[in-house]
């Protein structure tokens, strides 16, 4: 699809940012846990995307979603030292839409690791499979599995009014 050049290019890049910056922008908020970092994140993808929009075979969202996962990882190793905050308010989820509910999981979310959240994320929210997982991340399916289990144990240790959202370990 976006494999063009020139006018035709640019127009479908703009056609798609349109269409899919707030989806992207959801995503990179539940990654970050932050609403400027998650701006920050979306323009980077974007930025990145658009350099090689040219090269773009099939669906660009799968090849922009990538570039969010990763950049967001290096930007996570990068800034180690410091404390990770707490989710704030986003577009969330129809299933969590009690208020109560919804901070409990925001700020259990909030205490998992990076790598933890974004499995989660990808596999609970974006609804991927545990190879798309692992294919998006660049792991393997049972490293997606392996996390995917560390982050909802710790789910269930830090918020044990969570188990109908995560479910008994059995």
């Amino acid at each position: 699809m976006p494999a063009e050049t020139g006018e035709d290019s640019a127009t479908t890049f703009h056609a798609f940012v349109v269409a899919r910056t707030p989806a992207l922008s959801r995503t990179a908020y539940l990654l970050t846990g932050d609403a400027h970092l998650a701006e920050d994140l979306v323009q980077t993808a974007l930025f990145k995307a658009a350099k090689s929009w040219h090269r773009i075979e099939g669906e660009p969202e799968p090849y922009v979603r990538r570039i969010l996962y990763t950049q967001n990882v290096s930007w996570w190793r990068q800034r180690k030292h410091v404390r990770e905050q707490t989710l704030g308010a986003y577009d969330a989820p129809a299933r969590a839409t009690d208020p109560d509910l919804r901070l409990t999981l925001e700020q259990a979310l909030g205490r998992l690791t990076t790598r933890q959240r974004t499995v989660l994320v990808l596999r609970y929210f974006e609804d991927l499979t545990e190879v798309q997982t692992a294919a998006a991340l660049g792991i393997r399916p049972g490293t997606v599995k392996s996390i995917g289990r560390q982050a909802l144990a710790r789910l269930r240790a830090l918020a044990p009014e969570l188990a109908e959202l995560v479910g008994d370990p059995s």
